[in-house]
């Protein structure tokens, strides 16, 4: 019989650690091209986020001042400046980690 069948149905302490061995040096990196694209899309998905939305929030700006929201302008911007940078930064550590 086999070893699992001696414990048990467990792998033996020899096997596990050949295991997480192989696990720690099969890394998964992303080759240089990934890393562009995908921080390049998070980057451009910021920008483009924080000029649509405050272009957008100016053009609703009288309906926004006019409503009972109790979210005026200034949460507003908050809001699309947080999102956008967000975005940016996670941009930015995609290209960097």
């Amino acid at each position: 019989m086999g070893s699992t069948s001696e414990n048990n149905g467990r792998p033996s302490d020899v096997e596990s650690k050949e295991a997480q061995r192989q696990l720690a040096a099969d890394k998964y990196d992303d080759c240089l091209a990934c890393r562009i694209t995908g921080s390049a899309a998070f980057i451009g998905l910021g920008v483009y986020s924080y000029y649509t939305g405050m272009r957008n929030l100016r053009k609703q700006e009288h309906a926004v001042m006019q409503s009972a929201t109790k979210y005026k302008m200034g949460s507003r911007r908050l809001g699309i400046a947080t999102i956008s940078a967000t975005l940016v930064g996670m941009g930015i550590y995609r290209a960097l980690n």
